[in-house]
């Protein structure tokens, strides 16, 4: 189930094929899920490109609208503009085996990290899913990481899976979405794609895309607490602060789903093009790099809303009613929306 199947489609330009983030060409996601007793979690992967990132990278940026989270990578995208490994999403606590799991396939394709050229910096972002699950349990391991990475591919499922298994949304059950926009730039068509890991909002504050207020549950006294991971990619030729710029505007659709990113939420956002490539070991002194001219960037600023938007309603719309660790429970939205079992 898809948010376009609830009537919920968001904004006017055009989506891709598959309306998710793998539209961009190259990029692959893939899932590692943990469902058992207690433990709802896992593993989410996206590969951004094919080949070896370390030694090809990628121009990237990262942005924190606010910084309530314990990702790692973040600051030297931030300082250096470049990703050199797959981003994995996962809970709080498991961000340590996965960037081991980053490491370890860094080094398998390049011998010489750490010894004759420089170390590897692996980006890992989450949220905290333990309403859902028993996240003391710390599960995860560099096997459910490296499984994930192993099984990214351009189709892949949506809602309560991988990193998303245990996640809640605006109280409802949350998880992975996705979604993507076609730009024509030059007489050519481009694509920008979001994946979102949706664990923020507060109950009762959901505004779906047709402007109704979801008020089911709403305490107006409960603070809003969780986190959302945006990662945002695309063909079109941008450069670091470009992109930066862009990836800003995903704040845009978390806002017009009735998010304001409270004290104790954590919204990070992530963002890369794979249109700039950029050598570790340069044969030149000086690089050549294309970029978009800036007044066209406000196309790319409505995409980026807009995907956002739809993307967090579609891992609403994809996840099932959940129940999991001290008996917790999570309502689905296609639950809420049929007006069938109790308020959330």
């Amino acid at each position: 189930m898809r948010a376009r199947d609830l009537g919920l489609a968001c904004g006017s330009l055009p989506p891709g094929p598959r309306n998710t983030i793998a539209d961009v060409k190259g990029v692959r996601v893939g899932h590692a899920t943990l469902c058992e007793g207690d433990v709802r979690t896992g593993v989410t992967a996206i590969v951004p490109q094919p080949g070896n990132l370390f030694a090809e990278k990628l121009l990237a940026a990262a942005e924190v609208l606010n910084g309530f989270g314990k990702s790692i990578g973040l600051m030297q995208v931030a300082e250096l503009g470049q990703l050199e490994t797959p981003i994995l999403l996962t809970n709080t606590l498991s961000v340590a085996p996965c960037a081991e799991a980053l490491i370890r396939q860094a080094i398998a394709a390049n011998p010489g990290i750490g010894r004759r050229t420089g170390t590897v910096n692996p980006v890992v972002c989450e949220c905290n899913d333990g309403y859902l699950s028993d996240i003391q349990a710390m599960t995860v391991t560099t096997a459910d990481a490296e499984r994930a990475l192993a099984a990214a591919g351009e189709e892949f499922s949506l809602g309560a899976v991988g990193a998303g298994t245990g996640m809640s949304c605006f109280g409802l059950k949350g998880g992975i979405g996705s979604a993507s926009r076609v730009l024509a730039l030059d007489k050519a068509d481009y694509a920008l794609g979001v994946l979102v890991l949706a664990n923020f909002g507060r109950a009762g504050d959901l505004r779906l895309a047709d402007g109704r207020l979801l008020a089911a549950g709403r305490d107006a006294g409960t603070p809003e607490a969780g986190s959302v991971i945006v990662v945002v990619a695309t063909d079109v030729p941008l450069d670091h602060r470009q992109l930066r710029r862009v990836i800003r505007r995903a704040g845009v659709g978390l806002a017009r789903c009735g998010s304001f990113w409270g004290n104790g939420s954590g919204d990070v956002f992530l963002g890369f093009t794979t249109a700039n490539r950029i050598p570790h070991a340069p044969k030149r002194d000086i690089l050549e790099m294309r970029i978009l001219a800036e007044g066209r960037i406000d196309l790319l600023f409505a995409a980026t809303a807009e995907a956002t938007q739809e993307a967090v309603l579609d891992a609403l719309a994809a996840a099932e009613s959940c129940a999991g660790f001290a008996g917790h429970r999570r309502r689905s939205l296609r639950e809420l929306l049929s007006g069938k079992g109790k308020t959330p």
